[in-house]
């Protein structure tokens, strides 16, 4: 899936969580900077069918992510305060930290203890926190840090994609600012070494989605 041929959507006004979060921020004087590219100027196609199904949705695209986001609304309502810390903090919209949130865990819902991704091979599970750090020694190998619900767990996780979108910047110089963002958030799902192309960046990622789909939730 690519958003070569799709146009930015707007932020609409009464969706949910990420304008929500967003508005909080900039009551507070916590919104980011946008060192990292504008994530509204990030040309997406959505959620695929296979992710809107997680939610019984009967269609996909831009439409099915912001409802997936809406329904996340209310559990990520506690977490909003630290989400705009840590944004601040990593020049990072809060939009963005908020939708990797919504897909990865859906506000902390689909958690059992903290923990995500079951992994039947390592009989473990693969991911911490809010976020769904990596813990799998073939794969992220980080080591969980602060408690799943934490600001911790959201410095670690957004230093993660910080990591990531400056690995994708040296990887493809040539690409804008904003490719370089979406690259990133693919290659957080996926790692940069299966991110080979812009048209297809999420050739690799789970649900062949990924970055398009948390562009749309935080759109």
């Amino acid at each position: 899936n690519s958003g070569r041929d799709r146009k930015p959507v707007k932020r609409v006004q009464d969706w949910g969580v990420v304008l929500m979060i967003f508005g909080f921020c900039k009551k507070s004087g916590s919104v980011a900077s946008g060192r990292y590219g504008d994530i509204t100027k990030v040309k997406t196609t959505g959620a695929s069918k296979k992710t809107a199904q997680q939610d019984r949705l009967g269609y996909k695209g831009e439409r099915a992510s912001h409802k997936m986001a809406k329904m996340d609304a209310g559990r990520m309502e506690k977490y909003k305060s630290m989400i705009c810390k840590v944004a601040n903090e990593f020049e990072v919209d809060p939009a963005l930290i908020a939708a990797i949130i919504s897909r990865e865990s859906r506000a902390g819902n689909i958690l059992k203890d903290g923990w995500g991704d079951w992994d039947s091979q390592r009989k473990a599970y693969n991911a911490w926190g809010l976020m769904q750090v990596d813990v799998n020694p073939k794969g992220g190998g980080h080591t969980p840090e602060g408690n799943w619900n934490s600001k911790e767990n959201l410095r670690q996780g957004t230093q993660i994609l910080v990591d990531f979108i400056d690995k994708i910047r040296t990887k493809f110089p040539r690409w804008s600012k904003e490719q370089q963002l979406k690259g990133g958030i693919a290659a957080y799902n996926m790692g940069d070494g299966n991110i080979h192309s812009y048209e297809n960046v999420d050739a690799n990622t789970t649900g062949r989605d990924y970055s398009n789909d948390v562009v749309a939730r935080a759109q």
